[in-house]
């Protein structure tokens, strides 16, 4: 078995920003360098490890981690709509088998997935269906999260199951770095009531904006937002970019020290780094697969603050 590893940033604003973010050409060459990377390993699987920002998991029911057995991505701003090329049946002993592992991964046959999958999987493999993907949800964006030991013991299991085919595997991640987008993902209690209503109902309570409603919100908040960094309304600090903080998790990651991040306190991490930061779950689970599928230990692709973009931009790779 071979695997290759990938995690990357995501960001609406990738697609909307008003001002061209320094080292943006060096950002887009580690992109396509990464997707060139894949073509040449050609994997025969993809396990892709995301999260969500109110758009398939919503209060009412929001597991800690699920498999999907069907996905279908969503229009969101920063996110290409579309069918998953989901392998149903590996799909399903892949979740199986993660319960005799003592993971409790909930599934779905009819997962909806945002720009956290299909950003990522549309940038580095060139189109929603380009390859089989299983799609792993993690929870990202509201508290309680599971310790980052979860993570990292979902990805160990991911792998141990994923030995048992002669396969070329890549786990690939999408989210982080440090951000703070609880301007357009407002924490439970601090949103419009019809807001709130959607983020715990989807919809269905009578209250909430409708589907539609909550895709234009997005589209405009992000439009606005990027023209509010553009005239520096919105600062580096506002967002929580936090480059000390990304480096300690860059640092540990490269040195393929992940069973650290099993002691590091997350309510410390989202005060110095935002409440995206919690994204860099998937980051764990992938590598932490990799490892466990004796893969190398990674490396920084890129890294820089981009204000512009709502973020702090990173790119992680092995092979």
């Amino acid at each position: 078995m071979k695997t290759r590893l990938i995690c990357t940033s995501h960001s609406p604003l990738l697609f909307c920003y008003k001002k061209e973010p320094q080292r943006w050409k060096e950002l887009q060459h580690s992109f396509q360098a990464q997707a060139e990377a894949i073509r040449a390993f050609d994997p025969e699987l993809v396990i892709a490890f995301g999260s969500d920002h109110f758009n398939g998991f919503f209060l009412k029911m929001m597991p800690s981690f699920c498999v999907g057995f069907e996905a279908t991505a969503v229009e969101d701003i920063g996110g290409f709509p579309g069918s998953l090329d989901v392998p149903e049946d590996l799909a399903k002993a892949l979740a199986a088998d993660l319960r005799r592992q003592r993971i409790d991964t909930a599934v779905s046959y009819r997962m909806t997935v945002d720009h956290a999958f299909s950003q990522t999987i549309h940038l580095m493999l060139g189109g929603l269906s380009a390859r089989p993907v299983i799609p792993v949800f993690i929870n990202c964006i509201t508290p309680p999260f599971v310790p980052f030991v979860r993570s990292r013991l979902l990805g160990e299991a991911v792998a141990r199951f994923s030995t048992k085919f002669n396969k070329r595997v890549l786990f690939l991640a999408s989210g982080g770095m440090s951000h703070h987008p609880t301007r357009y993902y407002p924490a439970l209690g601090d949103g419009e009531e019809a807001v709130e209503a959607w983020q715990i109902s989807g919809g269905d309570d009578p209250k909430s904006l409708t589907k539609q409603q909550w895709l234009e919100r997005l589209h405009r908040m992000h439009h606005e937002g990027a023209e509010m960094i553009a005239r520096g309304e919105r600062t580096a600090a506002q967002m929580h970019l936090n480059e000390q903080a990304d480096r300690r998790f860059l640092n540990t990651m490269q040195e393929n020290r992940l069973d650290e991040y099993d002691n590091w306190d997350q309510n410390t991490l989202i005060a110095e780094a935002g409440i995206g930061s919690m994204e860099l779950h998937t980051w764990i689970a992938a590598a932490a697969a990799h490892r466990q599928a004796g893969g190398n230990s990674p490396q920084i692709g890129f890294y820089e603050v981009m204000p512009e973009i709502g973020i702090a931009a990173g790119v992680v790779y092995a092979d």
